[in-house]
């Protein structure tokens, strides 16, 4: 029975991909409406590169481990990660010019990390059919890497929702943007602790952080303009 359920739960990532698409497309065409609004731009590839990382996920539910699929995973996951969504928050924190340069260098550290990754041999005798795991790869040294990556992009997308809370907290014609960003702050943080579980091997637990989190994410979002008010800090402007 356990088994079976443990069994059930790697499916849960088709659902989180169908779920990220429809945000995507829903921040997206936001955007189209509001130009030089960069900030939604790449909020919106940042939910869409959230989407890649479980569509990946998902293929390996279906069609089992593949060293390019495997390869794909660490990219959108491990390296990209929250990383765009947290270059929406610069945008919107820090302004174009900090944020453009946010990009560039984003765009440099992560293009080499992902040819290293595509150029590092795998450890075949450490697969494991059923489960993406990072210790096949070759070249551990990537590793050391992606930390820091994931930490900045968590000071500015977990830190621009936990400060946009507190700044609408005292607020009361503000109550939806302080509640809205605290669904954020939430969703934000589960997959990373989802991601601490996987890596001691509970890759169920990163499944279920994904699904939980987008879904707060969004409906935090949702939260913050309701009324026809509109979000500040974290994803709306």
């Amino acid at each position: 029975m356990e088994n079976s359920l443990l069994r059930y739960i790697h499916y849960i990532p088709i659902l989180t991909t169908f779920i990220s698409a429809l945000f995507a497309i829903s921040i997206l065409t936001r955007f189209t409406t509001k130009k030089g609004a960069f900030y939604l731009l790449w909020w919106g590839i940042g939910v869409a590169v959230y989407g890649l990382g479980t569509l990946v996920e998902s293929y390996h539910t279906l069609m089992g481990w593949s060293e390019l699929n495997f390869k794909l995973w660490y990219i959108f996951g491990a390296l990209l990660g929250g990383a765009p969504l947290a270059i929406g928050s610069i945008y919107l924190l820090l302004g174009k010019k900090v944020g453009h340069a946010s990009v560039i260098i984003l765009t440099v550290t992560v293009s080499i990390l992902s040819l290293f990754v595509f150029l590092s041999p795998i450890k075949t005798e450490l697969i494991d059919p059923n489960v993406l795991n990072s210790n096949v790869l070759g070249w551990q040294d990537i590793r050391k890497v992606s930390p820091f990556i994931n930490g900045l992009a968590a000071i500015f997308l977990i830190g621009g929702a936990i400060y946009s809370a507190l700044n609408y907290r005292k607020k009361p014609e503000m109550r939806n943007r302080y509640i809205g960003n605290i669904y954020i702050a939430i969703g934000a943080i589960l997959p990373g602790i989802g991601g601490g579980f996987s890596r001691a091997g509970f890759t169920e637990a990163l499944y279920i952080g994904e699904f939980i989190g987008i879904l707060l994410i969004w409906y935090g979002y949702v939260y913050c303009r309701r009324e026809g008010v509109v979000a500040d800090v974290v994803l709306e402007t």
